[in-house]
């Protein structure tokens, strides 16, 4: 068992790392934003007459969660919800478009933080982790750089899929949201037919342009820069983190894109506050 377990975090430390890596590229990377406006993913789900379920959660147990995405990414969207139809499933949006003030939320909500606090703590064999360590990992986890952000770009969709005749999961290991070894879209932890499930509902996500992200099995993207980095296309990122307007739906780019949402002082707060709830203050 000891074994075992020392596998599954070295396993999680070289896919966090990696993902931080990925995160410095990013960071990196040219972006171009086009200005493109937002639209209704379940509107145009009523409109394409496709069967696109959503969920019915509160992001951080507060905020509604809103289902919309850059305009001209919905036609590929519902192409894959009406293909995932006539296989028998429907997509499920977990998540779409997150304003400044829900991914911080999200960073910070303690059901969330204290499972990247009990993360980081396993990885320092049970020992209080540092703060350093910890941000790390928030900066992978929970996207606490917005340019790293890919939902507040509204190019990005979180996804479960569902089974039309009964509606249960195709299960891929784990629900939504999972951060342990499970969570990397390659885990080996995983069965051979959890493997295959998540790997044909990425072919099917990738037939029509929405790449995965490798830290997650359940996040997809298309336009923003890591997009432009997996795709390899050598082009600028065409949609950065934006503020949102509904009404007149123009968006405002970030003016300060790559400053943290929840800063180190307050990050030593919040790991003082999950460690005492954990057990470890």
């Amino acid at each position: 068992m000891a074994q075992d377990e020392a596998a599954r975090v070295a396993f999680w430390v070289e896919y966090m790392e990696q993902s931080h890596a990925l995160t410095e590229t990013i960071m990196r990377h040219p972006l171009h934003e086009n200005g493109e406006r937002f639209a209704s993913i379940r509107e145009a789900a009523q409109a394409a007459g496709v069967d696109v379920r959503f969920s019915t959660t509160r992001l951080a147990g507060e905020f509604e969660r809103l289902f919309f995405i850059r305009e001209s990414l919905l036609p590929d969207l519902m192409a894959i919800a009406r293909d995932m139809n006539e296989r028998g499933w429907a997509l499920k949006v977990e998540d779409g478009y997150r304003t400044r003030q829900m991914q911080t939320a999200l960073g910070r909500a303690p059901a969330v933080f204290d499972r990247i606090v009990q993360s980081c703590v396993r990885e320092c064999g049970g020992r209080r982790p540092p703060v350093d360590l910890v941000s790390r990992r928030a900066m992978v986890l929970v996207a606490n750089v917005p340019l790293t952000g890919t939902h507040m770009a509204g190019a990005a969709v979180d996804i479960s899929v569902l089974r039309r005749d009964d509606g249960q999961e195709v299960w891929r290991g784990k629900p939504y949201l999972e951060m342990s070894e499970y969570t990397p879209m390659a885990s080996p932890f995983v069965t051979a037919e959890e493997r295959r499930n998540r790997q044909e509902i990425t072919r099917v996500m990738e037939r029509y342009g929405f790449l995965h992200y490798p830290g997650e099995f359940w996040h997809y993207n298309k336009g923003d820069s890591l997009y432009q980095i997996q795709a390899r296309t050598g082009q600028p990122g065409r949609y950065g983190p934006v503020d949102w307007d509904p009404v007149t739906n123009a968006v405002t780019p970030y003016a300060d894109p790559r400053s943290a949402l929840t800063p180190p002082e307050v990050l030593e707060s919040l790991l003082q506050e999950a460690l005492m709830r954990l057990g470890k203050g």
